[in-house]
């Protein structure tokens, strides 16, 4: 928007004046253009300069002078800057009150002001400004002043200079004045011109238009968009119905003022659409303005006057639209534009107009080159030695030219030659180029940030090009590549072709030989089949440098460039650029990958006829390749690479020399194959098929073709599999004959380029000697041998891997970082250990050893046939697991072979992982002796029950370990472990029985036990009685590999120990005899320091009868024992049960019962008779 004026591209802002005290004039202007809306302020030092505001007379008596032009160029300028809305005359207290020629002064004064604004609607204020106070004007000087002004009292204002509030309450006062004066002038001024229109008191359009554009302006002025939008698009229409009817000027000029004209209205309008938040309307209104005028383009010599003004028009709207504060719309609505303009979503970015406003710029700068050339030298220089003789003129969109002879200058009009001609100079003047490229630019990264990369990918071609135009090669090669990676990708064809010509001729200019035959390439073998057309400057001017997309410039780009592989000269253009040619010392190589254009240029698959291979058979491969090029090409040599390079092979023109074609081949070990004919035709695949044999095991692929074609050029094309082998995405939808690259057409869905060779039979055993299941806790020995048979073992390698059996992957990755720790791994390989057959031999075995948790590597030393090498394999279970042992062996069976020829042998082994023994254990108190223990009487809910022992009181523990493996196990002793110094002060424990553990067999589901004594010395809650530790073996001798003892540990439970108020004992004989009566005796021992009062009884029982109490009570002394005396004959033989005893604490509310074991007696029917042998006694410890 810089093209225009800035009051044309500002809005109106309202004018006044101010005349006399200067010192005042900063203060007024800044505080009124603070305001809102702002007013600008003319200020005038003394009332000498008011004739600034005097209208121009006019001689009454003069003719009407005919219109000239439209809109004058000054208009508005003139009513921004000199002509004022309102004028203020600031005088001084003290002149009005001072003598009489003061007063006189200021009377003659408002004369003259009253005077200069006579004829306009300028209204009139008049400030006095005192010093202070104490100046006061009289209310009569100031009556007599408002008559001799002849103004309204409100029009009439004090402003006390020295008092800040005093004089901030006048300014805005007379900022409220102002506004109100100037509303009303342009009001009055707008419905004067607006009553002339509404008569009709004149007969020309032009005026028609000029007085349309003043009320819209004046109304601006009002801030009243809407009538100011009325009358501009009044103005509008008028202008469009003078296009074809008005004669006042030559045909050119009068088209190029009806534009200019057309330009400024549609400014305003689309300024006040956009104003107003009407994005849609403004832009059906840009759509109709450019329809009224796009067909107005001229005659063919000024044409380029037309793409200019319309370049401009879209390039004006753009910034209108980025720079407005409306936002855009993210969604259209369903009505958008009409039926008759539909409007699209680009329409409402910035970035569509951009771009059009380039194109149109581009037509400019054609149509500018073309009237150059029509342009005869002669009436070139007319004007265009002397170009500033031509000026604007008074009217927009006109121009004239300034005579000088002598003193006098006079301004002449011009004829269309002449305006054409200094347009033409004027328009030589800019670099076309540069703006079209910063206009593309702007759009490009636009519609980039809208993801919208098709058009914007348009807008950088655009680019390119006119880098291009403009020599700048990097840049235009930088956005051509860019833009043609895109049409690669969508399969747009023509795009491509234009783009790769521009690229082609890039690469010339720099001298770049591969890139010139790259792009050659690429174009040549596109899928372009129109037949010749003649071509046209139009054509040159649209595709570039390739020219018209048809089958026989595709011919002739081959041609040109295959006379360059075969030696022969590209000479540079004339306007530049550098010969192009192939020495033998600067050879030029092209690479085509899967992903690369140039597969169409040239397409290799290979097939092998077979999936594996014995290492040393032949197999047979087929070999195709592929050409879209226009025109047959012949080939000289084809190389096949493999990822064995004892496979290569090179397969030569039978037409060509042998001896030139194999060229720098002789040196090497390279098989070559004789072909009769190289020759790839159009669309038709070339298939060769030969023999290759390969004696190392693995993976045989075929790696790459090179082509190579005369002397110096070589290209190389990456091998497919035709069962993998993607199709040709220009060409999979053109209408031609599909063909296979094979003559089996199910070798052509299945065929690799990939075989693999088979590894030689191993001829060693390996050898996995473990058959028992592994237990937890023991160190699980796994013979492992490996003998030599008929190869021998150079480079051996033996890899161990612990696998979970039931599919849970890896226990342990090799990877692994983290520190082993045995809670969170289930297995765990130890070690290898193994014995080598001969030091040396075994210090490298040592040297070369890698060992993780779940993962082992080490080196076997070199084998002989016949020899063997064995090694033990330490494994051991922290947890019941099922494992899969994989063990793998590779070797070399000759030294002098490479790595890769290698034989692998695996072998795998299940073991299972299972618990040995189970451990449980029991307390119990002492026989016939019962403690009241409140723990259990009271126990709280939601505690877990732990057991409770007696202070100072001995009890049993009895431990059972059984055998739950299948394995016959040895038991090597079985002890209580305490955790620590203090758990052993706190609680003593001894072994007092049960069965021997010197090395007892534990079968398969045996149980051992082990009978302690526990006595706790401290009272706790939580007592620590200690750990269980039994030591066991297996019950099997394997020789070297039988394990000393496994320890496995379980961790008691801890207790509860208090100190018991009651301790109750029954005392009776071992056994009774049947009718012989005997004591029975209860003692209840008060181990508190007080009372215990207490409450027994005794049940009857059909076995016996007793002499005493039933129930009773009684109370025990503190620190003493109270004892119950009873004596029972027993009535039967036999185990029996002695009659229910029942004590109860009255105190704690508690009950003793004894067991059901502590209240059996034997009794015999008579005496019995021991009989004690010679053996030795046996001691029963109850």
């Amino acid at each position: 928007m810089e093209y225009y004026p800035e009051e044309l591209r500002t809005p109106p802002i309202s004018l006044v004046s101010v005349v006399g005290c200067p010192e005042l004039h900063q203060t007024i202007s800044s505080f009124l253009h603070a305001e809102q809306p702002p007013i600008n302020t003319l200020a005038l030092p003394d009332f000498s300069k008011i004739s600034v505001l005097a209208r121009k007379h006019k001689d009454p008596l003069a003719s009407p002078q005919p219109v000239a032009g439209i809109l004058k160029r000054d208009w508005l300028m003139k009513h921004r800057t000199r002509v004022a809305a309102a004028v203020a005359a600031l005088f001084r207290a003290d002149y009005v009150t001072g003598d009489p020629a003061q007063w006189l002064q200021v009377c003659t004064d408002l004369e003259n002001l009253k005077a200069a604004v006579h004829g306009r609607s300028i209204r009139l204020i008049v400030i006095l400004v005192q010093t202070n106070e104490s100046e006061d004007v009289s209310e009569d000087l100031k009556i007599a002043l408002r008559k001799r002004a002849e103004i309204d009292t409100k029009y009439l204002i004090t402003f006390l200079q020295n008092d800040a509030s005093e004089l901030r309450q006048s300014l805005t006062r007379l900022a409220s004045i102002f506004a109100e004066l100037c509303n009303t002038y342009y009001r009055e001024e707008g419905r004067r011109i607006r009553t002339r229109i509404e008569k009709r008191t004149f007969n020309s359009v032009e005026l028609n238009i000029r007085y349309c554009f003043k009320v819209a302006v004046y109304a601006e002025f009002r801030r009243d968009w809407a009538e100011a939008l009325r009358f501009y698009e009044e103005a509008y229409r008028a202008l469009r119905e003078m296009i074809a009817t008005s004669t006042r000027l030559p045909p050119v000029q009068r088209l190029v003022e009806i534009k200019a004209v057309a330009e400024q209205l549609h400014f305003k309008t689309s300024t006040l659409l956009l104003h107003g938040g009407k994005v849609v309307e403004a832009i059906a209104w840009f759509n109709k303005h450019i329809a009224s005028y796009r067909q107005l383009v001229g005659s063919t010599k000024n044409s380029f006057l037309h793409w200019d003004w319309l370049s401009r028009q879209f390039l004006v709207f753009a910034e209108l639209l980025e720079t407005s504060t409306v936002a855009i719309p993210s969604t259209l609505p369903s009505h958008f534009g009409t039926s008759e303009n539909p409007l699209t979503e680009w329409e409402v970015q910035p970035a569509y107009y951009y771009q059009l406003a380039a194109s149109y710029l581009r037509e400019k700068r054609y149509c500018l080159d073309s009237s150059l050339s029509m342009t005869d030298s002669a009436s070139a220089n007319t004007l265009g030695k002397n170009p500033e003789s031509v000026l604007p003129s008074v009217f927009v969109g006109q121009s004239a030219r300034l005579l000088e002879q002598g003193d006098t200058i006079e301004v002449l009009p011009l004829s269309d030659a002449e305006y054409i001609n200094y347009a033409i100079t004027e328009a030589q003047r800019f670099q076309d180029s540069y703006e079209i490229i910063a206009l593309f630019k702007k759009a490009y990264e636009s519609f980039n940030s809208l993801k919208a990369p098709r058009l914007a990918s348009h807008c950088s071609t655009r680019m390119a090009k006119e880098y291009f135009i403009a020599e700048d090669f990097n840049n235009a090669k930088l956005h051509f590549d860019g833009v043609s990676s895109l049409y690669r990708q969508e399969g747009w064809v023509t795009l491509l072709w234009e783009s790769l010509g521009y690229l082609r001729e890039c690469s010339r200019r720099f001298g770049s030989v591969k890139d010139f035959i790259e792009y050659s390439l690429e174009m040549a073998s596109l899928p372009i089949f129109s037949a010749g057309e003649v071509e046209t400057p139009n054509s040159k001017r649209e595709y570039g440098p390739a020219g018209l997309p048809t089958l026989s410039r595709r011919e002739s780009v081959q041609n040109e460039v295959f006379g360059l592989l075969r030696g022969e000269n590209i000479l540079p253009l004339t306007d530049g650029g550098c010969s192009l040619i192939i020495t033998e010392e600067q050879p030029v190589r092209v690479d085509v990958d899967v992903i690369s254009p140039l597969r169409m240029a040239l397409l290799a698959c290979v097939a092998f006829h077979d999936q594996s291979v014995k290492p040393g058979s032949p197999t047979m491969m087929t070999l195709s390749l592929l050409s879209q090029l226009p025109c047959p090409v012949e080939v000289d040599r084809l190389e096949i690479e493999f990822n064995q390079p004892k496979c290569n092979f090179i397969i030569v023109n039978a037409v060509k020399d042998l001896s030139t074609a194999q060229l720098d081949m002789d040196s090497q070990d390279v098989r070559v194959e004789n072909a009769p004919s190289l020759i790839l035709p159009t669309n038709k695949w070339l298939r060769l098929t030969y023999e290759v044999k390969s004696g190392q095991s693995g993976k045989l692929e075929c790696l790459s073709i090179t082509a190579k074609i005369g002397k110096s050029f070589m290209i190389c094309c990456q091998a497919e599999s035709p069962a993998s082998m993607e199709e040709l995405p220009f060409w999979k939808f053109e209408d031609q004959v599909e063909t296979f690259p094979t003559k089996d057409p199910g070798l052509t869905y299945s065929g690799l380029k990939v075989i693999q060779v088979e590894e030689p039979e191993p001829q060693v055993d390996l050898i996995l000697g473990a058959s028992s299941p592994a237990l937890v806790g023991e160190t699980f020995v796994v013979p492992l041998t490996i003998k030599s048979n008929g190869h021998e073992v150079y480079s051996g390698e033996l890899k161990i891997n612990l696998v979970d059996a039931r599919g849970g992957g890896l226990l342990m990755s090799p990877r692994e970082a983290e520190p082993f720790s045995s809670g969170n791994h289930h297995v765990e390989l130890l070690s290898i250990s193994g014995t080598g057959v001969e030091d040396e031999s075994q210090t490298q075995f040592d040297n070369i050893r890698k060992i993780q948790q779940s993962f082992g590597v080490v080196s076997v030393p070199v084998l002989r046939v016949g020899d063997s090498w064995s090694c033990k394999l330490e494994i051991k279970w922290h947890r019941p697991k099922s494992v899969m042992l994989y063990a793998s062996l590779g070797y070399s069976p000759n030294s002098t072979e490479a790595a890769s020829q290698r034989v692998n042998i695996h072998r795998s082994l299940q073991i299972e992982g299972k618990i040995p023994i189970s451990i449980s254990h029991c307390f119990m108190m002492p026989f016939r002796r019962e403690p009241l223990l409140l723990s259990k009487v009271k126990s709280l809910p939601g505690i877990e029950q732990k057991v409770s022992l007696a202070l100072n009181e001995t009890s049993v523990l009895i431990v059972t370990a059984q055998n739950c493996s299948e394995v016959p196990l040895r038991v090597i002793s079985l002890s209580i472990r305490s955790d620590g110094d203090e758990d052993s002060r706190a609680c003593s424990v001894q072994h007092v029985g049960g069965i021997p553990a010197d090395n007892a067999p534990l079968v398969p589901g045996e149980e051992f036990k082990g009978i302690f004594s526990v006595t706790s010395k401290v009272d706790s809650p939580n007592l620590e009685v200690g750990s269980v530790c039994l030591v066991w073996k297996r019950d099997l001798k394997l020789g070297d590999f039988e394990d000393s003892g496994v320890v496995t540990e379980q961790k008691l439970p801890s207790v509860i120990v208090e100190q018991p108020p009651l301790i109750v004992s029954f005392d009776c004989p071992p056994h009774a005899i049947l009718g012989v009566p005997f004591l029975f005796h209860i003692r209840i021992h008060n181990q508190t320091n007080l009372l215990q009062e207490i409450k027994y009884s005794l049940g009857d029982c059909q076995s016996f009868v007793f002499s005493g109490p039933h129930d009773n009570a009684g109370f025990v002394l503190p620190k003493s024992e109270y004892i119950m005396s009873y004596k029972i004959v027993p009535l039967c033989s036999g185990l029996q049960q002695l009659p229910q005893v029942s004590i109860t604490s009255v105190r704690y509310s508690a009950a003793l019962n004894p067991s059901a074991a502590a209240a059996t007696i034997f009794v015999y029917p008579s005496e019995p008779e021991f009989i004690v042998g010679a053996k030795k006694q046996e001691t029963i410890l109850v």
